[in-house]
């Protein structure tokens, strides 16, 4: 007769380093193993889409920046374009290179913080330090063209705040040529290194038949071999001009969709995206950033729903406007809330050690998850 034991119930978080945010884990427990996790989330709720009514359509953009701090240019990219959808504008040729060059600026940095905080999550502490020292190169590209190191409120429904600086594209070209070889040095230190392979590698595998029935989208999509990218499949802004790769996980260490792959497709990532700003740099044509920017933003009656790639997966904005100059309703689909869901999924089976390696493969902003 088999001896009956209770589950245990520990939390992980609100306050925990690994957690990377103000995030609660119920653990059930049977001894060391994980029967299940519950994400009690809340702690950074700020009522954006609440605060999105009471403000007209160009003041919504800093609130945006705040959703997802590590990505703030990208989720300004989607509510413009969003919003421009809505309004019809066609906004100049310069205002959309410099969206694409400074998009993907942004997803190799939040790409880095990523990687960096995943190693040391997981024991790593140098590669962590060169990531963060790399990440302020872009910062300082950011500092240089708006002002701001990490909530910009650079993109504006039919242009731009600035122009970008006389020596920005010197510096981007220095920086994507400095960049390059720093990723093989990343591989080297962290990403065929054999504990970190040890402790990613075959854990939190993610199957893609569960990954598509919960909705999961961008890297952590990929990661289990399904090569799905707005970028390509529902091209927005000049995407469809660009040559460039979908990395998908292969398995290479371990089964599809595993931790490591996860962290793989986003290392593969940044060097698609110095593709893309290589190939943006060259073609960036002359223009006046703010020819298109409306003096009165009303939009007509209607709703619009406009969705881009950002570096977590698919964000999208669902607006509902009743011709005034303030939006009526905008609903956010965020990518990090979405992904948070199937962590319970990930975690079964695996040793309560392991949830650091599981959460952090799946690269969450909660920030974003709140809203």
């Amino acid at each position: 007769m088999a001896l009956k034991t209770e589950h245990m119930i520990l939390n992980m978080g609100p306050q925990h380093p690994s957690t990377h945010g103000v995030l609660r884990l119920e653990l059930e427990l049977e001894g060391e193993l994980i029967k299940n996790v519950t994400p009690h989330i809340g702690y950074l709720h700020r009522c954006f889409e609440k605060h999105a009514e009471a403000m007209t359509y160009p003041q919504v953009i800093p609130y945006t920046d705040r959703m997802d701090y590590l990505a703030s240019m990208y989720n300004n990219f989607g509510y413009v374009v969003t919003v421009e959808k809505l309004l019809g504008i066609e906004v100049p040729e310069r205002v959309q290179y410099i969206r694409v060059i400074m998009g993907e600026l942004q997803r190799i940095a939040s790409h880095m913080v990523a990687l960096g905080t995943y190693g040391l999550d997981l024991g790593a502490f140098t590669p962590f330090l060169y990531l963060f020292r790399d990440r302020e190169k872009i910062l300082s590209l950011f500092e240089m063209t708006c002002g701001a190191r990490l909530l910009y409120n650079y993109m504006w429904v039919g242009g731009l705040s600035h122009d970008i600086h006389p020596d920005f594209i010197r510096l981007t070209k220095e920086f994507v040529n400095y960049y390059r070889p720093n990723i093989k040095e990343l591989n080297d230190l962290l990403t065929y290194n054999k504990i970190f392979i040890e402790r990613t590698a075959n854990i939190g595998v993610l199957p893609l038949e569960t990954a598509i029935n919960y909705g999961v989208t961008g890297p952590n999509l990929r990661g289990s071999g399904l090569k799905f990218d707005l970028r390509k499949d529902d091209p927005y802004s000049i995407y469809d001009r660009f040559d460039f790769d979908i990395p998908v996980g292969q398995g290479l260490m371990g089964t599809v969709g595993d931790c490591w792959d996860r962290y793989y497709v986003r290392v593969q990532e940044m060097e698609q995206s110095l593709r893309i700003i290589e190939q943006a740099i060259d073609q960036i044509p002359e223009g006046d950033v703010q020819a298109a920017i409306p003096k009165r933003i009303k939009p007509p009656k209607g709703t619009v729903y406009g969705r881009v790639e950002n570096p977590r997966g698919e964000l999208g904005y669902f607006i509902i406007s009743d011709g005034s100059t303030n939006p009526f309703r905008v609903k956010v689909r965020a990518p990090s809330f979405v992904n948070l869901s199937v962590l319970s999924e990930l975690c079964k089976g695996h040793l309560v050690s392991d949830v650091v390696a599981i959460l952090g493969s799946i690269d969450i902003v909660l920030g974003e998850v709140d809203r």
